[in-house]
């Protein structure tokens, strides 16, 4: 089997794993108040179910990172999306919508040509030095600290920054590996490396927490933005200083255009749909308005059938009482009575 075969294979089920790790994080985070901290979701078995699987994808992902270049691996990540909608309909107790299957498809066809304009990439060779790894971490940082800050709609900017930070990480996991690998006769430990391992655990650690801030407002759209952003930032930083380049002449790059095209549009249905699904259940699971029940006001004396108060004479027809003036309170008529004053 060919380098390139192995690691979409890898990638593949890398994706399964990161979407049923999304699932476990979007439903954790609608059952958990907003304003609990990291320790609340420490004591929830939930949440280390979701780092475990979101651990095993990410174990599968660098092992396809040894086999294939990033323009190659980065862009099946989309498949966590086109994964996630039927694990999360089954979870919501629901059918996969027209539109998620439209989505799905375009997205796959994006992928596909998306594919065929990388699928001639080699397995990766070069790595970033430790000035290069070290100017990548700060422009990280910096761009999340940017995303991070108050203001409208942060579910989608911290999405932005969970998958441009997961982005990073895959591409530093790259150097990681290769270097490690190395058969020329390197050291295995230097201080690069360690400098690489660390930026790696803090990316892939901090790319974890804004994706589970990200799944508060619900799964759809913030899994949309995690997916594009992931192998953009990616796919930059391996054609700006990794060496990666698109295979072919001008027709393998229009089709590339397209595919990215078709992949943008199907992810935007499936996160379209997903929103759609999300608020149905929320109008599904909010209490039906109360039926009204009418009011029933009595005020004065108990009165017998005839309306006559108990211990007093009925009066004769037509006679209009001391002042009895008729009122309505909800749906009974309501009578207030002048009592009767003598004169002095």
């Amino acid at each position: 089997m060919s380098a390139t075969l192995i690691a979409v294979a890898l990638s593949l089920v890398s994706a399964g794993a990161y979407a049923s790790a999304a699932v476990a994080q979007s439903r954790l985070a609608g059952r958990t108040d907003p304003s609990a901290g990291v320790l609340r979701l420490l004591g929830r078995g939930a949440w280390w179910a979701a780092v475990g699987l979101n651990a095993g994808g990410a174990l599968l992902h660098v092992a396809a990172l040894n086999y294939g270049p990033l323009t190659l691996v980065q862009p099946l990540g989309a498949l966590t999306l086109v994964a996630a909608v039927p694990l999360g309909a089954r979870a919501a107790g629901r059918r996969v919508g027209r539109t998620e299957w439209r989505g799905t498809v375009l997205t796959l066809l994006g992928l596909g040509a998306l594919l065929l304009t990388t699928g001639g990439g080699s397995a990766p060779q070069d790595t970033l030095t430790l000035p290069e790894a070290l100017g990548v971490g700060a422009a990280t940082m910096a761009v999340v600290v940017g995303l991070s800050r108050p203001g409208a709609r942060p579910g989608l900017r911290h999405a932005a920054a969970s998958g441009i930070t997961s982005g990073v990480a895959s591409a530093l996991t790259q150097t990681l590996t290769v270097a490690v690998t190395d058969r020329s006769g390197g050291p295995l430990f230097s201080w690069r490396l360690l400098t690489v391992a660390l930026l790696v655990s803090a990316f892939a650690m901090g790319g974890l927490l804004l994706s589970q801030t990200a799944y508060r407002g619900g799964l759809g759209a913030p899994l949309a933005v995690v997916t594009l952003a992931n192998p953009v930032a990616a796919a930059a930083i391996g054609l700006a200083l990794l060496g990666e380049r698109l295979q072919g002449g001008p027709v393998s790059l229009g089709l590339a255009l397209l595919g990215a095209a078709a992949a943008v549009r199907g992810v935007i249905l499936l996160s379209r749909a997903q929103a759609r699904g999300a608020d149905r259940a929320g109008a599904d699971a909010a209490p039906g308005p109360l039926d009204p029940v009418a009011s029933r006001v009595v005020i004065g004396s108990p009165r017998c059938a005839d309306g006559t108060p108990l211990g007093a004479s009925a009066l004769g027809a037509g006679a209009d009482p001391l002042g009895a003036s008729p009122f309505t309170v909800g749906a009974e008529p309501l009578t207030v009575r002048a009592a009767a004053q003598p004169h002095p």
